[in-house]
Protein backbone atom coordinates (compact mmCIF):
# COMPACT_ATOMS: atom_id res chain seq x y z
CA UNK A 1 0.00 0.00 0.00
CA UNK A 2 1.22 3.61 -1.21
CA UNK A 3 1.11 6.37 1.42
CA UNK A 4 1.83 9.79 0.86
CA UNK A 5 4.35 11.87 2.28
CA UNK A 6 1.91 14.55 3.16
CA UNK A 7 -0.25 12.05 5.25
CA UNK A 8 3.08 10.91 7.11
CA UNK A 9 4.09 14.47 7.72
CA UNK A 10 0.95 15.40 9.46
CA UNK A 11 0.41 11.71 11.42
CA UNK A 12 3.78 12.21 12.64
CA UNK A 13 4.06 16.05 13.31
CA UNK A 14 6.37 16.65 10.52
CA UNK A 15 8.79 13.91 11.97
CA UNK A 16 8.99 16.05 15.52
CA UNK A 17 11.86 14.80 17.37
CA UNK A 18 9.09 14.36 20.01
CA UNK A 19 7.93 11.32 18.20
CA UNK A 20 11.16 9.67 17.85
CA UNK A 21 11.28 6.36 18.93
CA UNK A 22 15.27 5.47 18.15
CA UNK A 23 17.46 5.72 15.60
CA UNK A 24 20.17 3.52 13.52
CA UNK A 25 22.16 3.42 11.00
CA UNK A 26 19.76 3.41 8.19
CA UNK A 27 18.14 6.64 10.02
CA UNK A 28 15.08 7.07 12.44
CA UNK A 29 11.72 5.42 13.52
CA UNK A 30 9.01 8.01 14.46
CA UNK A 31 5.54 7.22 16.26
CA UNK A 32 2.38 8.70 14.35
CA UNK A 33 -1.05 8.29 13.88
CA UNK A 34 -3.04 7.64 10.89
CA UNK A 35 -6.54 9.57 9.90
CA UNK A 36 -8.30 6.61 11.17
CA UNK A 37 -6.28 6.14 14.65
CA UNK A 38 -4.11 3.45 13.77
CA UNK A 39 -1.00 4.65 15.14
CA UNK A 40 2.16 3.36 13.02
CA UNK A 41 5.94 3.75 13.14
CA UNK A 42 7.62 4.72 10.37
CA UNK A 43 11.16 4.42 9.44
CA UNK A 44 12.56 6.91 7.53
CA UNK A 45 15.73 6.41 5.69
CA UNK A 46 18.50 8.90 6.23
CA UNK A 47 19.69 10.41 2.63
CA UNK A 48 23.27 10.78 3.58
CA UNK A 49 23.28 6.47 4.06
CA UNK A 50 24.05 4.23 1.30
CA UNK A 51 23.99 1.24 3.27
CA UNK A 52 20.44 2.23 4.43
CA UNK A 53 19.41 1.92 0.67
CA UNK A 54 19.77 -1.50 0.02
CA UNK A 55 18.52 -2.58 3.63
CA UNK A 56 15.72 -0.28 2.85
CA UNK A 57 15.11 -2.52 -0.77
CA UNK A 58 15.40 -5.59 0.92
CA UNK A 59 13.42 -5.20 3.60
CA UNK A 60 10.41 -3.69 1.76
CA UNK A 61 10.95 -7.12 -0.98
CA UNK A 62 10.69 -9.58 1.93
CA UNK A 63 8.46 -8.07 4.66
CA UNK A 64 5.84 -7.57 2.13
CA UNK A 65 5.94 -11.01 1.72
CA UNK A 66 5.40 -12.46 5.16
CA UNK A 67 2.78 -12.28 7.15
CA UNK A 68 2.96 -14.21 11.00
CA UNK A 69 1.41 -13.01 14.40
CA UNK A 70 5.23 -12.91 15.64
CA UNK A 71 6.64 -10.82 13.06
CA UNK A 72 6.05 -6.56 12.96
CA UNK A 73 3.31 -6.36 10.19
CA UNK A 74 4.05 -3.65 7.13
CA UNK A 75 1.12 -1.40 6.38
CA UNK A 76 2.51 0.60 3.58
CA UNK A 77 5.92 3.04 1.79
CA UNK A 78 6.09 6.02 0.74
CA UNK A 79 8.86 7.13 -2.07
CA UNK A 80 8.18 10.72 -2.77
CA UNK A 81 10.08 13.92 -2.29
CA UNK A 82 13.45 11.82 -2.29
CA UNK A 83 11.80 10.26 1.00
CA UNK A 84 12.12 6.65 1.88
CA UNK A 85 9.46 5.29 4.38
CA UNK A 86 8.09 2.31 5.55
CA UNK A 87 5.34 2.47 7.60
CA UNK A 88 4.84 -0.90 10.23
CA UNK A 89 2.05 -1.36 12.96
CA UNK A 90 3.24 0.54 15.89
CA UNK A 91 4.18 -1.99 19.04
CA UNK A 92 3.65 -0.18 22.17
CA UNK A 93 6.09 -1.81 24.84
CA UNK A 94 8.76 -0.92 21.86
CA UNK A 95 12.08 -3.11 22.11
CA UNK A 96 13.07 -6.32 24.25
CA UNK A 97 16.47 -4.90 25.54
CA UNK A 98 14.88 -1.50 26.45
CA UNK A 99 12.66 -3.99 29.66
CA UNK A 100 15.05 -6.72 29.78
CA UNK A 101 18.49 -4.95 30.29
CA UNK A 102 16.79 -1.74 32.93
CA UNK A 103 16.98 -3.21 36.79
CA UNK A 104 13.37 -2.32 37.87
CA UNK A 105 11.68 -2.84 34.21
CA UNK A 106 12.61 -6.28 34.09
CA UNK A 107 10.85 -7.24 37.31
CA UNK A 108 7.83 -7.26 34.96
CA UNK A 109 9.26 -10.28 33.41
CA UNK A 110 8.20 -13.27 35.40
CA UNK A 111 8.56 -16.68 34.08
CA UNK A 112 5.48 -17.09 32.03
CA UNK A 113 6.10 -13.56 30.20
CA UNK A 114 10.03 -14.74 29.55
CA UNK A 115 8.55 -18.24 28.33
CA UNK A 116 6.08 -16.70 26.20
CA UNK A 117 8.69 -14.45 24.61
CA UNK A 118 11.09 -16.95 24.20
CA UNK A 119 8.13 -19.57 22.61
CA UNK A 120 7.27 -16.35 20.37
CA UNK A 121 10.65 -15.84 18.75
CA UNK A 122 10.82 -18.90 18.11
CA UNK A 123 7.57 -19.59 16.38
CA UNK A 124 8.47 -16.56 14.07
CA UNK A 125 11.64 -17.98 13.09
CA UNK A 126 10.52 -21.05 12.19
CA UNK A 127 7.76 -19.53 9.82
CA UNK A 128 10.73 -17.81 8.51
CA UNK A 129 13.14 -20.45 8.00
CA UNK A 130 10.18 -23.23 7.11
CA UNK A 131 6.54 -22.41 6.78
CA UNK A 132 6.61 -19.06 4.81
CA UNK A 133 6.41 -19.10 0.97
CA UNK A 134 10.28 -17.81 0.77
CA UNK A 135 12.91 -19.10 3.03
CA UNK A 136 14.94 -16.27 5.52
CA UNK A 137 17.40 -16.74 7.13
CA UNK A 138 17.28 -13.55 9.16
CA UNK A 139 21.74 -12.76 10.00
CA UNK A 140 20.46 -9.90 12.73
CA UNK A 141 18.67 -11.64 15.64
CA UNK A 142 19.33 -9.21 18.70
CA UNK A 143 17.34 -8.11 22.04
CA UNK A 144 16.73 -4.79 20.02
CA UNK A 145 14.71 -6.48 17.12
CA UNK A 146 12.68 -7.95 18.94
CA UNK A 147 9.36 -5.71 19.81
CA UNK A 148 6.91 -6.26 22.70
CA UNK A 149 2.82 -5.62 22.03
CA UNK A 150 0.42 -4.79 24.64
CA UNK A 151 0.24 -8.42 25.63
CA UNK A 152 4.09 -8.73 25.54
CA UNK A 153 3.99 -11.18 22.60
CA UNK A 154 6.82 -10.67 20.76
CA UNK A 155 7.45 -9.91 17.19
CA UNK A 156 10.53 -10.19 14.96
CA UNK A 157 11.77 -6.83 13.21
CA UNK A 158 14.34 -5.33 11.42
CA UNK A 159 14.81 -7.03 7.79
CA UNK A 160 17.31 -4.96 6.37
CA UNK A 161 20.01 -7.37 6.88
CA UNK A 162 18.33 -11.10 5.97
CA UNK A 163 18.87 -13.08 3.28
CA UNK A 164 16.30 -14.89 0.89
CA UNK A 165 17.46 -19.23 0.29
CA UNK A 166 15.77 -21.05 -2.31
CA UNK A 167 14.22 -24.52 -0.86
CA UNK A 168 17.01 -26.50 -1.29
CA UNK A 169 19.77 -24.13 -0.34
CA UNK A 170 21.65 -25.10 2.70
CA UNK A 171 23.77 -22.47 3.55
CA UNK A 172 25.12 -18.71 1.66
CA UNK A 173 28.62 -16.76 1.69
CA UNK A 174 29.37 -13.53 1.85
CA UNK A 175 32.54 -11.21 2.10
CA UNK A 176 30.47 -8.62 3.35
CA UNK A 177 29.89 -10.05 7.43
CA UNK A 178 27.13 -7.98 8.59
CA UNK A 179 25.21 -8.29 12.14
CA UNK A 180 25.75 -7.91 15.62
CA UNK A 181 28.96 -9.01 17.44
CA UNK A 182 27.80 -11.13 20.66
CA UNK A 183 24.82 -12.53 18.83
CA UNK A 184 26.68 -13.85 15.60
CA UNK A 185 27.47 -17.24 14.81
CA UNK A 186 31.52 -18.01 14.90
CA UNK A 187 31.15 -19.64 11.25
CA UNK A 188 29.32 -16.45 9.97
CA UNK A 189 31.64 -13.85 11.83
CA UNK A 190 35.15 -15.58 10.72
CA UNK A 191 34.38 -16.96 7.56
CA UNK A 192 31.25 -16.08 6.32
CA UNK A 193 29.57 -18.68 6.04
CA UNK A 194 25.46 -18.13 7.41
CA UNK A 195 22.33 -20.27 7.54
CA UNK A 196 19.09 -20.94 9.18
CA UNK A 197 21.94 -22.16 12.31
CA UNK A 198 23.33 -18.79 12.28
CA UNK A 199 19.62 -17.37 13.34
CA UNK A 200 19.47 -20.55 16.02
CA UNK A 201 23.06 -19.47 17.04
CA UNK A 202 21.68 -15.93 17.93
CA UNK A 203 18.48 -17.27 19.32
CA UNK A 204 20.23 -19.01 21.56
CA UNK A 205 21.83 -16.29 22.95
CA UNK A 206 18.79 -14.32 23.48
CA UNK A 207 17.63 -16.88 25.32
CA UNK A 208 19.88 -16.55 28.08
CA UNK A 209 19.92 -13.16 27.99
CA UNK A 210 16.11 -13.56 28.72
CA UNK A 211 16.23 -15.88 31.56
CA UNK A 212 18.93 -14.04 33.23
CA UNK A 213 18.36 -10.73 32.30
CA UNK A 214 22.04 -9.94 31.11
CA UNK A 215 23.20 -8.92 28.51
CA UNK A 216 25.84 -11.07 26.77
CA UNK A 217 28.99 -8.19 25.96
CA UNK A 218 29.36 -5.12 27.62
CA UNK A 219 30.52 -2.85 24.68
CA UNK A 220 33.93 -4.63 25.03
CA UNK A 221 35.15 -3.74 28.02
CA UNK A 222 35.68 -7.07 29.45
CA UNK A 223 36.38 -10.41 27.33
CA UNK A 224 33.39 -11.47 25.80
CA UNK A 225 34.41 -15.52 26.87
CA UNK A 226 34.24 -14.45 30.60
CA UNK A 227 30.90 -12.21 29.97
CA UNK A 228 29.70 -15.64 28.32
CA UNK A 229 30.69 -17.49 31.31
CA UNK A 230 29.00 -15.06 33.56
CA UNK A 231 25.65 -15.34 31.85
CA UNK A 232 25.69 -19.34 31.34
CA UNK A 233 26.19 -19.41 35.26
CA UNK A 234 23.76 -16.45 36.07
CA UNK A 235 21.15 -19.43 33.91
CA UNK A 236 22.45 -21.96 35.89
CA UNK A 237 21.24 -20.16 38.99
CA UNK A 238 17.95 -19.25 37.53
CA UNK A 239 17.42 -22.74 36.72
CA UNK A 240 18.06 -24.15 39.99
CA UNK A 241 16.14 -21.04 42.64
CA UNK A 242 13.24 -21.21 39.95
CA UNK A 243 13.57 -17.55 40.11
CA UNK A 244 14.36 -15.84 36.67
CA UNK A 245 17.41 -13.24 36.86
CA UNK A 246 17.38 -9.75 38.25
Amino acid sequence: MMIDISTLRAATGDFAESNKLGEGGFGAVYKGTLPDGEEIAVKRMSNSSTQGVEELKNELALVAKLSHKNLVRLIGVCLEQQERLLVYEFVPNRSLDLILFDAAKREQLDWTKRYKIIDGIARGLQYLHEDSQLKVVHRDLKASNILLDMKTSPKISDFGLAKIFGRDQTQGVTNRVVGTHGYMAPEYMMRGNYSVKSDAFSFGVMVLEIVTGRKNTDDGSRQSEDLLTKVLNCACRCGSTGRPGQ
